[in-house]
């Protein structure tokens, strides 16, 4: 069970990436962007944990769950995994939200050259 986590983990992000593959919101609209964001992410909330863990903030804490990899001190492999799927989730849900919206738009003004028109 030492890598359920990381396996759930995984397995939600082949999740989120058929679901970007699907509408051609992230990765598959620009793969070189949608890498570059994501390891910005990945960076900033690394910083953030180094930070919080500085602080005596964030601890590891045991779990069955969990590799038992450590990176550093206080910091599991499961981390950087965690937090690149964090950030991926965010983008697609962000492009997602703005294609929507984008779409929307369009039948909203498209509708209203119908009816003004008639």
């Amino acid at each position: 069970m030492s890598f359920l986590y990381l396996a759930g983990l995984l397995l939600a992000a082949c999740c989120m990436l058929l679901i970007d593959r699907r509408f051609r919101l992230f990765f598959f609209a620009d793969p070189r962007v949608a890498a570059a964001v994501t390891l910005l992410g990945v960076v900033f909330f690394l910083l953030w944990d180094f930070a919080g863990i500085g602080l005596g903030i964030f601890l590891m804490g045991e779990s069955r769950y969990l590799t038992g990899v450590v990176l550093g001190p206080e910091m599991p492999l499961e981390e950087p995994v965690f937090l690149a799927f964090l950030s991926l989730c965010t983008m697609i849900l962000y492009t997602g939200a703005a294609k929507l919206l984008r779409h929307r738009a369009e039948l909203a003004r498209s509708g209203a050259r119908a009816a003004g028109g008639s």
